[in-house]
């Protein structure tokens, strides 16, 4: 049975569980749970992240904690009972976890890293918290190390600022917001700025000296030397060196480690070096023998300096090699150092060149204490201590210190009857009173303990020794008096034993008779004569003498007169002992009373760190004076305590004033003393009026603190010893006191007099003494005395008073001080405190410090909420309303609207001080309760004061709410912010509601209270949606969401104004519509309905809501693109208001507002998403393209329109697509007019006329049309723009534009362009954007780019897309696919442009462009076969199905791809097909033939493959198998409404039998030598040919039709060409001017035909062809030739693309999948340029174009007559070498209609659109002849394994391939294929159509939005070219004539429009009109 838990509430995982059981609840190691229930070894609750999820899990796994509950019961919340670090620990390592991993992922390596060592050293503490074995102080350094590691670690990963206090987290709601404030303030500044360590210390730890000639001992001594003043600063450091040079004592680190204590910042400076002096213990000269004596000397080896300065750059913890340097002379050592810091080079150098000291220095900062604790290590391990010459800058009490330093100068000696000088050697010694020697009290330097003696160095020869050697005594201070210092002197001999011999003595006494000590300073000592040790044994004989030459008596000349002296210099550091004689005196006043008056005079001449020595018994002996003789020294003695007590105001000695307080509660024993004092201090205030110098009295008032504390104790003490007698006498002279000093307060004194320094320096010291008045008086006295003392200053206030910063400063410490706590002085001194705040904050003086005072007040309010006096703090916060709430509102607003200052320093504090008001402001708001509110709400005396305090009120919270009102990572103040704000608002609004509605209504309040509430919702730190899971927690937990708080209080506002809603509209529409996308559910379903009440009211005053419907628009793209709403906001907005405008009469017109704005934001939710850094290019400009089509054409808002333009122009740009960026950018060109109109400043356009912009957008948009090579459009601007030059006369600029002109033209005939492919692509799904889903479109390719390069481009742009194996049209499951679905596949273009095509003589370069540019419509065929196949000839069921896509826009325009408006479905049957193939193959060979006559080809050789193809195939049965299949009897019977198109497939295949023979003979006249057997099987395989057609003769209808060449030249036919032009005119396709040979033939090919050829050329089939020439298994080589259209290769993916296999359903029914570019011939891809002379019209394109079947072609046409293979990618590279026929380069002709009047348009289908794409394969359509021989397919050719053999060559593919030859690419005959260029044509071409009706678009089509072709500029007609061709011979047969005049009929499309009827033009787009 479960059962509720009582103690197991709270624990934590050790172990995953996976939850496996019924009901089981998954767990995580680690994670927190919180128990609800207990049965049987297993509980049941949730973990802490997830408390949604309850379940069981075993008990066993959980670790129980103590934790307290809150709340018991359904909805109790438990927290555990641990330490508050621990706790804040496991939650941030938590949060940082998840963040940790991220910045893996982001690669951000090394915060990643660092973290990690954080994170570890973070859990290792926490377990030494955890474990609880600690000490208290070492338990404080580990929470303090943690939380500077939190904090590191939130400050790098931009988590919050944590508020603490004592290491421990605080909540917000428990302290005042004053105080938060200053803890968030504190660790700010703390973080920012830490403050400079003003001691410093310096770590040295000596290594080893390195030298190659070593071998003795030696000393290394270190002190820290001050250059600029010649100086030691510290006492030596002393190490021991061996022999190897390492250390002696290895295992003692303090014999080689020190720290260099107390160093001051000044003393880091480049001017204090270390100075290292190294010292050799061995013989006189470094070179003697061994054996000559046994004696050792301390001799000089070497110096060593390094600058302190160096330390401070260089890395702390980086060895250091100090250069050695030796002196060059001896003498000189004393200096050495000096010689190296002035850098003296002549006097030193280097000891050796490999000698150095290896040192480790580092540099220490703090005080002495924190560095023990923050390198434990280091004092653990042992390191010595080396002081400071003399006292630090601090001087601490406690401190004992009693070291005598000597430093043994120098010395002058006779020669002692020697030839040479003497080798000195000085032995020191300290002697006591008793003559023994001092034992360890003579140190040479710290890091060595003291020794009993000293030597100190042996200078060579040398009798006038310089030393500057310095040794220290730390003797005893009970040791001092009697002792004495002995220095001995010996010659040290280098002969003999080396002995060293006596021969004088100095001796010093350390003490004076009277007490003083040796003074500091220089000491010339007299050297006594001595040469036996035994005359030294009694010292009391030698101390009778005189030791020192300055204490001679005057008649004492024979010592004065010698010339042998010894110099030393002492220094005494001591805590104990003086060497000042009046302190003596002071001190023993009894003995001398005459003295006192003198003594005490001196007092003030004796050096403060004297006094603080002996400071108890100076203050015994004034006070036992006082005692003695009030009367006659109470004045001095007075002056003497304030001399005293003012000289521990010095910093030096500030640390003495403990001492002073133990004293005076420990030591004072003067109960009688208050009576002076209080009589003194009274004489000294009174007289203060009429004092000519004020000095004296203020530093009496200065220490006034401590002259009342003597008072005090004075009278506590006469208290008690006499059981409180004359308690009445000592108030009334207290109250006289005061009297005074309210008098002296209350003078009124002009600035700055020395009265008022003088109530300054009182105010100053005043707070100080609150304290020990309450030690006698009562609380309400105290403040009773402060409240009068400080009401009697003078209330007239100067500006510049230096006076009324001070009465501040006090009240501020009045405020901080311990009486101010108590409530009951509280009520006394409040008013006063308020009264002065007031008068300075209205007044905007001394702010910071009316800042610091008001958070102390509110700090306190805080503090007594919890106790018992509540009433008496509801009180207080009253009084601070009433008289601050206004002024610091007022304050606020002031300081926030000034400019800031420009220092750092100031700016700093200009921060501070409106941080502390706000903080004050919250503080007292959030104090304030409903009585408060309603108190300050009647106190207004008017209506206008209310409306006034609310405006400002509201101002004020929109200060607050700015995000640099306080530092970013201060979210907790930002929230207690914001708590205190909704609180308030939610008081103030019911006094909007009842003061200022109805008749009342004030609009600036209520729009103040809107933008108020609508700035707080959208505020970054409320958005809980972008914190982590844990920190959104807290927050909801401890505020809720406030946005919803506030959004309902909105929504309840706006439903009380009424009719004054109107006022708010369309004002308050955009600031809504952006609380309304903050993603917050609930917020939204609040906030969305007042649009429908918007919409109501707005309906209700002008019949429409046009300005709602313009306002939502408008602010919901900028809002948008700011990152704000989603999809579920969309569907939220339109459901919402949907359902609200149901029952409304308006409801239709508001359907269409609401669909409109959402469409929008479908739009602009797409454009934000393609926009997102990463996206490709083409998804951003078709989402562009998108929203600003809608923008134009739905909403009509000009200003966006042009803004998405430009938007669009950029990204067309960064593309490189420049054509398409001359559109866009001609959209705003249209826009504008040719006039003068001024144009404000717009994005990046300068103010200037509309004529201006109109011409830079002119010059703009050419370049970019020159940059495109879309030259022709250029061409149209350029002229457009010259007219405009013309008609201002401005000649300059108009030969520019017609020189710029006449450069496109050049280009236009010059340079190559390449042609491009269209893809037609389908994007269905609901996974696609909005502008995508389910539509089709067609896509213009990038240059060069194929169909599997665009296939895997739109891939990559899609990754999620599944690309559709099939072409056919998907069904709805497909459409409502929950993914991405493409289908891709090539598309021809249809050209517009026909009269230009079909022109005769217009060079391949003019054509091109009519070719690929302002296409509206493209074709795709599709192979089938219906009905039964018949695998002998399956010509007879080959059907094709043919679908025309139509666009809303030609191509290219402003994007590379536009939407399918409309798809058309035409099947083509096998007849129709077969007529088209041999139409196609007949006017190929007339093409070139004609080119062969007219000497155009260089080459025969593509004549040759043509006739061999055709011949070759017909006699293998190709011909015949057309034969078979339509002229059988059956066929005939079964078909009779096929008879005339039979009849016409019999004319054709006469035809080409007729051109064959032509072919022949005028193949034979050309034909090489070479190639005569060739020739002769051709004309055999001619006969035979004619002969299986049962032909002897031709018809009459063909001889009587000879080939009439109008004057021998094919170019004149044109003239002739009826211009009837079919909907579908179809194009072929050429390959960017390459000139491509056939590479296959389109004829029927047999595999021994294919074998042949290949024989023949040297070419066999690239490997990497996918067209594979594969017979059929039919025997009949026609079989293997017949082919699908050669359009149904370039339709579609194959199967071969990769795409995932669709399912059964969605394949088409006739199993005919489309093939890939490789599975095309390449002849289709490149076809042949022929001869201008020999096209056929563009109107000939159409149905006509169809898939065909030629079996009349053999094998040779399918290859190229050269020497290798050329796959698609060979002939590409071949690009360049073309380059110079470029321009002349013609192409193929376009195939006319069949001359029959029966429609092929059988099951002809209209479906709707689907997306298209384009083919890389491409057609031409250039304008030729009309000729039933003459036509042409633009498609490609089916190779899908699911076909059979038959296609897998084409007989179809020929009909392309036919009229494909190359006319200017003759191969020449030898192994390389050479192109040679045409020559030029000697006619012009004209540019343009010559055509002057504007063409007219379709009603039924959006308007493009710019062609280049509607502009109304006079067209000149161009007279067509004369023909130059040569007239064919007269030797063979004629050509037939081509029969058009014979067809009656053409095949025409139902419902498609004839393109014969010209376009019809917009009118040009103005501004106005958008």
């Amino acid at each position: 049975m479960w059962i509720p838990t009582e103690h197991e509430k709270y624990g934590v995982v050790l172990a995953s569980f996976r939850g496996t059981v019924q009901h089981g609840l998954p767990l995580e190691i680690g994670d927190t749970v919180q128990i609800l229930e207990k049965c049987e070894g297993w509980y049941r609750g949730f973990i802490l992240k997830n408390p949604n999820v309850k379940g069981i899990f075993p008990s066993s796994y959980i670790h129980l904690k103590n934790a307290h509950v809150k709340n018991k019961g359904q909805f109790e919340t438990v927290i555990p009972v641990e330490d508050s670090v621990i706790t804040e620990m496991t939650s941030t390592l938590r949060d940082w976890g998840a963040m940790w991993k991220q910045l893996y992922v982001k690669n951000e390596g090394d915060l990643f890293h660092r973290l990690w060592h954080v994170m570890n050293e973070i859990l290792d503490l926490r377990r030494q918290v955890l474990v609880g074995h600690l000490t208290h102080d070492r338990m404080r350094d580990v929470k303090q190390h943690i939380t500077a590691r939190l904090d590191w670690g939130n400050e790098q990963l931009g988590l919050d600022l944590v508020p603490r206090r004592e290491f421990s987290m605080v909540d917000p709601d428990e302290i005042s917001v004053t105080e938060l404030y200053r803890l968030m303030e504190h660790r700010h500044r703390k973080k920012e700025t830490p403050a400079p360590a003003s001691t410093h210390h310096l770590f040295v730890h000596v290594k080893s000296l390195m030298s190659a000639n070593l071998g003795e001992e030696l000393e290394v001594f270190f002190h820290i030397y001050d250059g600029r003043e010649n100086r030691p600063l510290s006492e030596r450091f002393f190490v021991r060196l061996n022999k190897s040079g390492l250390p002696k004592s290895p295992e003692k680190t303090e014999r080689q480690c020190t720290l260099f204590v107390d160093l001051g910042s000044s003393d880091l400076r480049k001017d204090v070096y270390i100075v290292v002096h190294i010292i050799r213990i061995g013989r006189m000269g470094a070179g003697e023998k061994k054996n000559l004596c046994s004696v050792q000397y301390r001799r000089p080896f070497g110096c060593a300096v390094v600058s302190i300065a160096d330390l401070l750059t260089a890395d702390s913890k980086d060895d250091h090699l100090l250069k050695v340097y030796a002196c060059n002379t001896e003498s000189e050592w004393y200096q050495i150092h000096e010689n190296i810091i002035k850098k003296a080079n002549s006097r030193y150098n280097l000891s050796g060149s490999n000698t150095g000291l290896a040192v480790a220095l580092q540099l220490l900062h703090g005080d002495i204490e924190q560095l023990r604790r923050e390198y434990m290590v280091l004092f653990t391990r042992g390191v010595s201590i080396t002081r400071k010459l003399g006292f630090s800058d601090v001087i601490m009490p406690g401190e004992m210190r009693n070291d005598l330093y000597i430093t043994l100068e120098k010395g002058e000696f006779e020669k002692g009857g020697k030839s040479v000088a003497r080798n000195v050697e000085i032995t020191v010694y300290v002697l006591d009173i008793d003559g023994q020697i001092l034992k360890g009290h003579v140190s040479a330097g710290s890091g060595e303990p003291g020794g009993d003696e000293y030597h100190s160095l042996v200078l060579y020869h040398n009798n006038s020794p310089r030393w500057s050697e310095q040794i220290k005594l730390p003797i005893p201070v009970d040791m001092f008096r009697g002792s004495h210092v002995r220095f001995e002197f010996r010659h040290c001999s280098t002969k003999d034993k080396g002995e060293k011999k006596l021969f004088g003595y100095s001796f010093v006494p350390l003490m004076q008779e009277d007490g003083r000590t040796l003074p500091d300073g220089n000491h010339e000592l007299i050297i006594h004569k001595c040469e036996e040790n035994t005359s030294l044994a009694d010292c009391s004989r030698y101390l009778k003498l005189p030791f020192s030459k300055a204490n001679l008596p005057s008649n004492n000349q024979t010592l004065k007169g010698t010339k042998e002296s010894f110099w030393i210099t002492s220094f005494l550091c001591s805590t104990k002992l003086t060497q000042n004689g009046d302190m003596l005196d002071l001190l023993k006043w009894r003995a001398h009373p005459e003295r006192i008056n003198d003594s005490l005079s001196k007092l003030k001449e004796i050096d403060g760190s004297e006094i603080v020595k002996f400071l108890q018994d100076t203050l015994d002996t004034l006070f036992g004076i006082l005692d003695e003789s009030s009367q006659r020294y109470g004045l001095k003695v007075f002056d003497s305590l304030v001399h005293i007590i003012n000289l521990l105001q010095d910093s030096k000695f500030q640390h003495f004033k403990p001492v002073m307080d133990t004293y005076i509660e420990s030591h004072f024993a003067g109960a009688l003393s208050y009576r002076d004092l209080i009589k003194v201090l009274k004489w000294y205030v009174d007289r203060i009026v009429d004092a000519e110098h004020q000095d004296h009295i203020q530093q009496v008032l200065k220490a006034s603190e401590y002259i009342f504390k003597y008072i005090i104790q004075s009278r506590r003490l006469f208290s008690l010893a006499t059981g409180g007698q004359n308690e009445e006498e000592f108030r009334v002279c207290i109250h006289e006191l005061f009297m005074s000093i309210r008098f002296f307060l209350s003078l009124e004194n002009k600035a700055p007099s020395p009265v008022a320094q003088t109530q300054a320096v009182f105010l100053r010291a005043f707070p100080a003494v609150y304290g020990e008045l309450l030690k006698i008086f009562t609380v309400r006295e105290v403040a009773g005395f402060i409240r009068e003392t400080l009401s009697s200053l003078p209330t007239t206030v100067h500006a510049e008073c230096p006076l009324e910063a001070v009465k501040l400063q006090c009240i501020a410490k009045t405020v901080e001080s311990q009486l101010y706590i108590n409530p009951e002085s509280r009520c006394i001194l409040l008013p006063v405190v308020l009264r002065v705040l007031q008068a300075h904050m209205q007044e905007q003086r001394d702010l910071v410090m009316c800042a610091r005072i008001l958070t102390s007040m509110l700090s306190l309010i805080t503090k007594e909420e919890n106790g018992t006096t509540e009433p008496v703090v509801s009180e207080e916060v009253e009084l601070i309303v009433e008289s601050l709430l206004g002024v610091l509102l007022r304050t606020i607003l002031e300081i926030s609207n000034r400019p800031q200052p420009a220092g750092p320093a100031m700016r700093l504090q200009f921060q501070d001080v409106t941080g502390e008001f706000v903080a004050c402001l919250l503080a007292l708001l959030r104090q304030m309760s409903d009585r408060h509110y309603q108190q300050l709400l009647q106190a207004f005396s008017s209506k206008d004061d209310l409306r006034d305090f609310l405006l400002h009120i509201f101002t004020v919270f929109r200060i607050l709410i700015r995000p640099e009102m306080f530092p970013k990572d201060w979210t907790v103040m930002r929230l207690v912010t914001n708590n205190v704000i909704i609180t308030t608002v939610l008081y103030l609004s019911d006094a909007l509601r009842k003061n200022f509605l109805n008749d009342k209504f004030d609009y600036k309040v209520w729009d103040s209270y809107f933008y108020l509430s609508v700035i707080f919702i959208n505020q970054p730190c409320l958005q809980l949606e972008s914190f982590s899971p844990s920190k959104r927690k807290k927050i909801l937990e401890k505020y809720g969401d406030m946005r919803v708080m506030m959004g309902c209080e909105i929504f309840s506002m706006w439903q009380n104004l009424g009719e004054h809603k109107l006022n708010f509209i369309p004002a308050m529409i955009g600031p809504f519509l952006e609380v309304t996308l903050v993603p917050q559910p609930d917020l939204r379903n609040v906030m969305i309905p007042i649009f429908h009440d918007m919409m109501d009211w707005e309906q209700r005053r002008s019949g429409n809501f046009k300005q709602v419907e313009a306002k939502l628009i408008d602010k919901l793209d900028s809002l948008m693109s700011e990152g704000k709403g989603d999809e579920t906001y969309r569907e939220l907005f339109n459901s919402i208001l949907l359902k609200k405008i149901e029952r409304e009469t308006w409801r239709e017109s508001g359907i269409s507002l609401i669909a409109t704005v959402t469409r929008l934001m479908e739009r602009l939710l797409d454009y934000r998403d393609c926009m997102k850094l990463g996206e490709v290019d083409g998804k951003k400009i078709g989402c562009t393209v998108s929203l600003l089509n809608f923008y134009k054409t739905e909403l009509n808002k000009e200003e966006m329109y042009i803004r998405y333009i430009h938007k669009l122009y950029d990204l067309h740009l960064k593309a490189q697509n420049y054509t398409e960026a001359s559109y866009t950018l001609l959209l705003y060109d249209e826009l504008l007019e040719w006039s003068d109109r001024p144009l404000r400043e717009f994005l990046n356009y300068p103010m200037q006329s509309e004529w201006q912009r109109k011409e830079y957008l002119h010059q703009t948009i050419i370049q970019n049309f020159d940059r495109g090579k879309c030259w022709e459009n250029g061409i149209i601007l350029c002229r457009e723009l010259a007219d405009q030059y013309e008609s201002y006369y401005d000649y300059r600029n108009l030969s520019k534009m017609r020189m710029m002109e006449a450069s496109l033209y050049d280009k236009i005939m010059d340079q190559q362009r390449l042609e491009p492919e269209f893809f037609r692509v389908g994007f269905y799904g609901k996974k696609f954007p909005f502008f995508l889903r389910n539509k089709e479109f067609v896509c213009r390719g990038h240059d060069y780019e194929r169909l599997e390069a665009f296939q895997q481009r739109m891939l990559n742009e899609f990754p999620h897309a599944i690309a559709m194996q099939h072409v056919n049209q998907p069904d709805q499951t497909i459409y409502q696919a929950d993914a991405q679905y493409l289908q891709i596949y090539a598309v021809t273009p249809i050209p517009e442009s026909q009269d230009v095509l079909q022109r005769d003589g217009v060079p391949d370069n003019i054509k091109s462009f009519y070719k690929f540019n302002h296409i509206w419509r493209f074709r795709y065929d599709r192979p089938f076969h219906k009905g039964t196949k018949d695998k002998e000839n399956e010509f007879k069921s080959l059907w094709v199905e043919r679908t025309t896509l139509t666009l809303v826009q030609s191509l290219p325009g402003i994007s590379r791809w536009f939407e399918v408006e409309k798809r058309e479905l035409v099947e083509v049957s096998p007849l129709e097909n077969a007529i088209e193939v041999i139409e196609n193959k007949n006017l190929q060979l007339r093409t070139l033939i004609t080119q062969c006559q007219s000497r155009q080809m260089q080459n025969i050789n593509p004549l040759t493959m043509c006739l061999n193809g055709v011949i070759d195939a017909a006699v293998n049965g190709g011909l015949a198998r057309y034969q078979e299949a339509f002229f059988v009897k059956d066929y005939i019977m079964n078909h009779p409404e096929d008879g005339e198109k039979i009849g016409r497939l019999r004319e054709l295949m006469f035809e080409q039998a007729h051109i064959l023979e032509y072919g022949l003979a005028v193949h034979e006249k050309f034909v090489p030598q070479d190639m005569r057997p060739l020739h002769k099987k051709l004309v055999d395989q001619f006969h035979l040919m004619k002969s299986s057609l049962g032909i002897q003769e031709f018809p009459a209808y063909v001889r009587a039709s000879p080939v009439h060449f109008t004057n021998g030249s094919p170019r004149t036919c044109r003239n002739s060409v009826p211009s009837i032009i079919s909907p579908d005119g179809g194009r072929g396709v050429a390959r960017r001017s390459y000139p491509a040979v056939n590479r296959y033939s389109s004829s029927s090919l047999s595999s021994q035909a294919s074998n042949e050829v290949s024989n023949i050329t040297g070419q066999s089939e690239s490997s990497d062809e996918v067209f594979n020439m594969q017979p059929s298994p039919s025997t009949s080589s026609l079989s293997s030739n017949h082919s699908a259209s050669p359009n149904v290769t370039s339709s579609a993916p194959s199967s071969a693309r990769g795409s995932p296999q669709m399912a059964e359903k969605h394949k088409h029914s006739r199993e005919n999948p489309c093939l890939s570019p490789r599975e095309r011939p390449v002849s289709a891809i490149f076809p042949n340029p022929l001869d201008p002379a020999q096209r056929a019209p563009a109107h000939q394109i159409g149905d006509t174009t169809l898939p065909r079947s030629d079996p009349n072609l053999s094998a040779p046409d399918k290859v190229r007559p050269t020497p290798s293979s050329w796959s698609l990618d060979s002939v590409k590279e071949g690009a360049p070498s073309f380059s110079d026929s470029v321009g002349k380069l013609l192409y193929p002709p376009v195939p006319p209609r069949p001359p029959y009047s029966g429609s092929m348009a059988k099951n002809m289908r209209s479906q709707s659109p689907v997306p298209t794409s384009r083919s890389p394969q491409k057609t031409t359509v250039p304008p030729f002849t009309p000729s039933p021989t003459e036509c042409q397919s633009a498609s490609l050719v089916s190779n899908s394994p699911v076909l059979s053999g038959s296609y897998s060559s084409g007989i179809s593919s020929l009909s392309r391939c036919s009229v494909s030859e190359a006319s200017g690419t003759e191969l020449p005959t030898g192994d390389h294929p050479q192109p040679h260029p045409l020559p030029p044509p000697t006619t012009l071409p004209n540019s343009v159509s010559s055509s002057s009706d504007e063409p007219i678009r379709r009603e039924n089509k959006t308007p493009p939005p710019y062609s280049v072709y509607e502009r109304n500029n006079p067209r000149r007609p161009v007279p067509l070219p004369h023909s130059l061709s040569i007239p064919p011979q007269t030797d063979p047969p004629a050509l037939p004539p081509k029969p058009h005049q014979l067809r009656t009929g053409s095949m025409k499309l139902d419902g498609t429009a004839d393109p014969r009827v010209p376009r019809p033009r917009p009118l040009p787009r103005k501004v106005s009109q958008l």
